[in-house]
């Protein structure tokens, strides 16, 4: 496996090339849909792309966790986790190795 890193860049050229958008509009487009999912889950609500799976927030309440080196007790605070589920179409593409 490639240790290679999909980024924002690269999301801006893939619309770049297959959209037609100059390369300014094309990352302006990026960064207008990921600060509008940003936005929505800072709010709390869950953001669902079909075929690709849903991220949601979710509250954990606070517990009681254990240093691993010192055995010692420490608390652990209340939090809210962004968590990302995949689709089935997803996990199946990933699991085929990525061939469409």
């Amino acid at each position: 496996m490639g240790e290679t890193t999909l980024t924002r860049m690269d999301l801006g050229e893939a619309v770049f090339r297959e959209v037609g958008l100059s390369r300014n509009e094309s990352a302006e487009l990026v960064e207008s849909v990921l600060k509008h999912m940003s936005d929505a889950l800072a709010s709390g609500e869950n953001v669902k792309i079909s075929s690709f799976g849903t991220f949601s927030v979710r509250d954990k309440s606070a517990r009681i966790g254990r240093n691993p080196k010192t055995g010692e007790e420490v608390p652990i605070h209340p939090r809210r986790v962004l968590t990302f589920r995949p689709s089935h179409l997803m996990k199946d593409r990933v699991a085929s190795g990525n061939k469409s």
